[in-house]
């Protein structure tokens, strides 16, 4: 008894933790419930451009947005998407598009929120047009900000 208990435990344990509606777009995006963004370091943005940027990470980007488009085509069309379907697609288009970025994406009801920081004002106008060209988007929302990365500081 006690194992069935720990089993349900831990399966609604990981399934609250792997099925929350926040996509990033590295490790180090900011948490869009906390409104404070910081600069990367230029070390953390080299290493997130470069982790974007691999012809593997491209192509899991391209077959992870393929995958939920074919989907989405299966199942139920295009105004219709499941909020973490739609926070995926926009987190895999600014990924592959705007890779040094450090960003935090949020859906609701085809309403998509983009924050966190991109390193250029150019960047940060792409933003909200990637983001429409995913199916099922319907507004935009790009609280992001321009942080520039800083240099790190030795101890």
């Amino acid at each position: 008894m006690k194992q069935i208990a720990t089993l349900v435990l831990s399966s609604f344990v990981l399934l609250t933790t792997a099925c929350g509606d926040i996509a990033k777009t590295s490790d180090n995006s900011p948490n869009p419930i906390d409104k404070t963004v910081e600069a990367p370091t230029a070390k953390t943005a080299q290493t997130n451009q470069n982790d974007a940027a691999s012809k593997v990470r491209k192509d899991q980007l391209d077959s992870d947005i393929r995958a939920r488009e074919q989907r989405n085509n299966v199942t139920g069309g295009d105004s219709d998407r499941a909020n973490s379907d739609l926070a995926s697609e926009v987190r895999s288009k600014l990924e592959a598009n705007i890779p040094n970025s450090s960003l935090a994406i949020t859906a609701k009801d085809g309403g998509v929120v983009v924050s966190g920081s991109v390193p250029t004002l150019d960047q940060l106008d792409k933003i909200k047009s990637l983001a429409m060209q995913i199916k099922g988007v319907k507004s935009v929302d790009v609280a992001a900000k321009v942080a520039t990365p800083t240099p790190e500081q030795k101890p």
